[in-house]
C-alpha cells in the first residue's frame, strides 16, 4: 500500500510538472515570466516575495504577523488581491529549466495559497472582455492507516488511500478592471455523487466597486462557519473538525458581500439551499457571519484576535439551522482557536433534520518557517436524542511547507474514542501541490 502511495504521488507530480511543461507554451501568447534572481536578491534584506506580494521578514525569516491574512473570509477572496496586485511589467523573460524557477522561489507564507507555477501560466490580453488570466491546479492526496483497539468479527484494521482533491482551473480579470472571476472543476468525482454533481466546485464573479466590500455572485463557499468555510488548501491538520466536515464545507449558488475592515468582517449571502446540483431551487438559504478583531488597530504589536459567530438557515425538505460562534488568536509563531456549533437540522454535505452540537480546539506552533506542529481536540454530538453516542478526537500532527502550501507535506496520528464502538488510531500521511 505504501508502494501505491508513492506511485500514485509520483505520477500525480509527473502530471501537474506534464502540465507545467505544456504551460510554457503560453509564451507565444506573450505570457512573460518572472526573473526570480532579483527578488531573491531582495529578500536577503527584509522583504521576500511569495504569491504575488511582498511580505516582511523577522530576523529568524517567519512572516511577520500584521502581514498575516486574519480569518477565512479574507483568504478565501485575498487570492484575487494578489493576483491583480501584479502587473505585466513584473513578468520578464528567463531562460532557466522550469524546474530550477520552481526551486527558487521562496514561499513563506502559509495562511494562504500560492501557486507555483504563477508566472508561467498568467497571461495579459490588450483587447477582449478578459485582460488577464491564470489557470491553476491542485492536487491532495492521502495515505490512511487504521487501527482498532479492540479487535472481534465486526471490526478489522485497514490502509487506504485518499484523493483529497485533483482540480484544475482558473483566476481572471475582465477588461473593467472591476471584477474578477474563478472556475475550478474537480477531476474526480466524490463519492455519492455522479460525475457532473461534483465537477464544479466554483464559479463566480467578485466585484470590487464598492470600497472594502467584494460582491459574490455564483457558486462558490458557504461561511458556514470559520473552519467550514476556510479553503481546503491551508488546513491545519489533514481533515476539518467534525462539526465543520458535518455543517459545513459546502458550496452553494447565489449571491453575497463580504465586508473588510481592520476591526470588523462580514459575510452576509443569500442562495439556493440545494448541494451539489441535485434540483435547481429546493428552497431559499440565508448565512451570515460576522468576525470582531479587537487587535485590528494595533498593527500585530500584540498578536491577533477573532472573535466571530454566525448562522446558516433554510429550507430543503425541512427546516434547518446552524449556529456557531468562534474565538482565535495568533501571536509570531503560535496560533490557537476554538469554535463551537449547535444545529437544529442541518445542510452540509447531505442534508439531515437531526439535532446536533460539538466544538473544538486547535493549538499550533511554528518551530522554523517551514515545520509546524500541531494538536487537536474534537468532541461532536451526532444525534442529541440519543445517549452515548459523542465523538472524540484527538489528533497531533506535523506540517512540512516545502513550499509554503504550495508544496506541503502532512503528518497526523489521529486517536478516536466513540461511545458506541471501540476506540480506534489513525496515522495520515498527505501531500499537497498547488501549481
Amino acid at each position: 500500500m505504501i508502494k501505491k502511495f508513492l506511485r500514485i504521488n509520483l505520477i500525480a507530480m509527473l502530471m501537474f510538472f506534464s502540465y507545467a511543461s505544456l504551460s510554457c507554451c503560453a509564451e507565444e501568447l506573450n505570457v512573460i515570466e518572472n526573473d526570480y534572481d532579483s527578488v531573491i536578491e531582495e529578500m536577503h534584506e527584509t522583504i521576500t516575495e511569495t504569491n504575488d506580494t511582498v511580505n516582511h521578514l523577522d530576523n529568524k525569516n517567519f512572516v511577520l504577523i500584521q502581514d498575516e491574512v486574519d480569518d477565512s473570509m479574507e483568504v478565501e477572496y485575498t487570492i484575487f488581491d494578489n493576483f491583480n496586485r501584479m502587473p505585466k511589467e513584473a513578468f520578464i523573460k528567463s531562460e532557466e529549466p522550469l524546474f530550477a524557477r520552481i526551486m527558487k522561489q521562496e514561499i513563506t507564507r502559509t495562511d494562504m495559497p500560492s501557486y507555483l507555477l504563477k508566472n508561467e501560466t498568467t497571461m495579459f490580453f490588450e483587447r477582449g472582455p478578459i485582460r488577464k488570466i491564470q489557470t491553476i491546479g491542485a492536487f491532495s492526496g492521502k495515505l490512511n492507516m487504521n487501527f482498532s483497539s479492540h479487535y472481534d468479527q465486526f471490526t478489522y484494521d485497514s490502509t487506504e488511500y485518499d484523493f483529497g482533491f485533483t482540480q484544475i482551473g482558473a483566476l481572471g480579470k475582465f477588461a473593467d478592471n472591476q471584477t474578477d472571476f474563478k472556475v475550478l472543476f474537480n477531476l474526480r468525482p466524490s463519492k455519492g455523487l455522479n460525475y457532473m454533481q461534483s465537477f464544479v466546485a466554483d464559479a463566480y464573479l467578485v466585484n470590487n466597486r464598492i470600497p472594502h466590500h467584494k460582491v459574490i455572485v455564483g457558486h462558490s463557499c458557504n461561511s458556514t462557519g470559520f473552519e467550514g468555510s476556510m479553503s481546503g488548501y491551508i488546513l491545519p491538520l489533514a481533515s476539518r473538525s467534525q462539526i465543520s466536515r458535518t455543517f459545513g464545507n459546502n458550496r452553494a449558488t447565489g449571491a453575497k458581500i463580504i465586508g473588510d475592515y481592520s476591526l470588523v468582517d462580514y459575510s452576509i449571502g443569500a442562495s439556493s439551499s440545494d448541494r451539489n446540483f441535485h434540483e435547481f431551487f429546493p428552497g431559499g438559504e440565508f448565512t451570515g457571519w460576522v468576525n470582531l478583531k479587537p487587535l485590528g488597530k494595533t498593527d500585530g504589536r500584540y498578536g491577533k484576535l477573532t472573535v466571530g459567530g454566525g448562522i446558516n438557515t433554510g429550507k430543503n425538505q425541512d427546516g434547518y439551522t446552524v449556529g456557531g460562534l468562534y474565538v482565535g488568536y495568533k501571536y509570531k509563531r503560535l496560533f490557537a482557536n476554538f469554535e463551537c456549533a449547535a444545529a437544529d437540522g442541518y445542510n452540509g454535505y447531505y442534508v439531515s433534520d437531526k439535532r446536533a452540537s460539538g466544538f473544538y480546539s486547535t493549538i499550533g506552533y511554528k518551530i522554523t518557517p517551514k515545520v509546524q506542529i500541531v494538536a487537536r481536540y474534537d468532541q461532536f454530538d451526532p444525534d442529541k436524542s440519543k445517549i452515548n453516542d459523542l465523538r472524540r478526537e484527538i489528533t497531533a500532527g506535523v506540517n512540512w511547507f516545502v513550499k509554503g502550501q504550495a508544496i506541503r507535506f502532512i503528518f497526523n496520528y489521529v486517536f478516536c474514542m466513540n461511545q458506541n464502538s471501540p476506540d480506534s488510531h489513525r496515522i495520515v500521511i498527505g501531500t499537497q501541490f498547488l501549481l
